[in-house]
């Protein structure tokens, strides 16, 4: 069974999309921990970040380094944390969170609550940005 992510790639489910190429799609997550977190996903539904190719998963971080810069220029930060923790969703993927201190990338608490509305503004400005 295809995973959620899969579904999302395949436009089963719909998403605010941030970028996309031939190989990765990033995405906002919808229960975010700061405005901006976008994930970034393989479109080969892959279980794990570390079972991912090694030559695509360069690839994979080159994009994901893009994304961040196109966070950095479309959401006041002073930087863009990384995290791959891979226990929610059987599809590697890695969290790019806008941050302005540590604390913004603590999971354990409550997500933040962000309208349909918002999350697009923000994914149009993050689009914007990306290059």
């Amino acid at each position: 069974m295809a995973t959620i992510f899969s579904r999302i790639v395949a436009g089963e489910i719909p998403c605010h999309k941030v970028a996309e190429d031939e190989e990765f799609f990033a995405f906002l997550d919808i229960n975010p921990v700061a405005k901006g977190h976008t994930l970034v996903i393989p479109k080969k539904e892959i279980d794990y970040i570390f079972d991912v190719e090694d030559a695509s998963l360069g690839r994979m971080m080159a994009f994901a380094k893009c994304v961040a810069r196109a966070q950095e220029a479309a959401i006041p930060c002073k930087r863009v944390g990384l995290a791959v923790m891979g226990l929610e969703v059987p599809h590697a993927h890695i969290h790019l969170i806008p941050i302005t201190k540590e604390s913004d990338m603590y999971f354990g608490g409550e997500k933040m609550t962000i309208s349909q509305e918002e999350l697009a503004s923000i994914a149009a400005l993050i689009r914007k940005a990306y290059k």
